[in-house]
């Protein structure tokens, strides 16, 4: 992420997110990585650690720069993760705001796969910081809403062979998070996969964290987005109204509920406890079933 504030990279919602690595030689280890990069790439880092999703990617700001560190067990890199934001760097249009990325460099040491990726920086915070969870309503100006009705569209012109949310997920997972029969997803788009307000700015607008963005159910992002945002009535119900056009169809419905059966499965596995209540309650208004509680 590029900005000052973290965020947890895509491809599933996570139980632990933004902080350092538990174990101390992996925490070590990361840092030296980071630094190594840096003399590679011939910046400084200067800005304060930044982690992501579980302790696997280390962010600092360099100069105009955002260094961002990723790693993975050598054997076990998630190439659509891995490769996401070189990919989306080359396959979205100039309408979607977000940083471009500068410049890549791979190695591999003990085990260890690392990326470093070299973006602009974004001088703006994210607008929620800790996590993806809102916990404060949010007074955004029309011209945000409409610049991020535009970027979302810009998005879903992007072909591709990325696919974010799969239907054999749907499949084995919609009735034991959702409690109703599992449903074949008639319409797709491209999507940015994990939109939440960590990976927000604004204004102005800036959508960041591409690693995940793929092929997902039409309404997937937007209903993402009104699901972390629960908590706080006034920003779901704007939501609702801003993307009425897309949440207000059938299409857009179904999309709706994937994305809260995956954030029920995250609540499953104890994330996000204080929103759960709200996914709950959500979910049930949405399907007339009871829904499994996490």
């Amino acid at each position: 992420m590029n900005t000052a504030a973290a965020s947890h990279s895509a491809g599933s919602p996570s139980t632990a997110v933004f902080v350092p690595p538990r174990d101390r030689d992996d925490h070590v280890r990361m840092r030296r990585a980071h630094a190594a990069a840096a003399r590679a790439l011939k910046v400084t880092a200067t800005g304060p650690d930044v982690w992501g999703w579980q302790g696997r990617t280390l962010g600092r700001k360099a100069g105009r720069w955002w260094l961002r560190l990723v790693c993975a067990p050598q054997d076990k890199r998630n190439l659509r993760l891995w490769e996401g934001t070189a990919t989306a760097h080359q396959a979205l249009p100039t309408a979607v705001p977000r940083p471009r990325l500068h410049d890549v460099l791979e190695w591999a040491a003990h085990g260890h796969a690392y990326r470093a990726e070299l973006s602009e920086y974004v001088p703006l915070p994210a607008l929620q910081t800790g996590g993806p969870v809102l916990t404060a309503d949010l007074d955004l100006p029309s011209a945000w809403w409409a610049d991020l009705r535009l970027a979302l569209e810009a998005t879903s012109t992007v072909v591709t062979d990325r696919q974010a949310v799969r239907q054999q997920w749907v499949d084995k997972n919609l009735t034991r998070f959702l409690g109703i029969r599992a449903f074949q997803v008639s319409a797709w788009t491209t999507g940015h996969a994990d939109l939440h307000w960590a990976n927000l700015t604004g204004p102005p607008l800036v959508l960041l964290d591409w690693e995940g963005w793929g092929r997902v159910p039409v309404g997937f992002d937007v209903g993402l987005l009104h699901a972390y945002s629960l908590a706080r009535p006034a920003t779901a119900a704007r939501i609702r109204r801003e993307f009425a056009h897309v949440l207000d169809t059938p299409a857009g419905r179904t999309g709706e509920l994937v994305a809260l059966a995956q954030l029920l499965q995250v609540a499953g596995r104890g994330g996000h406890p204080d929103l759960a209540p709200h996914l709950v309650r959500h979910a049930e208004c949405l399907t007339g079933t009871p829904v499994p509680v996490p």
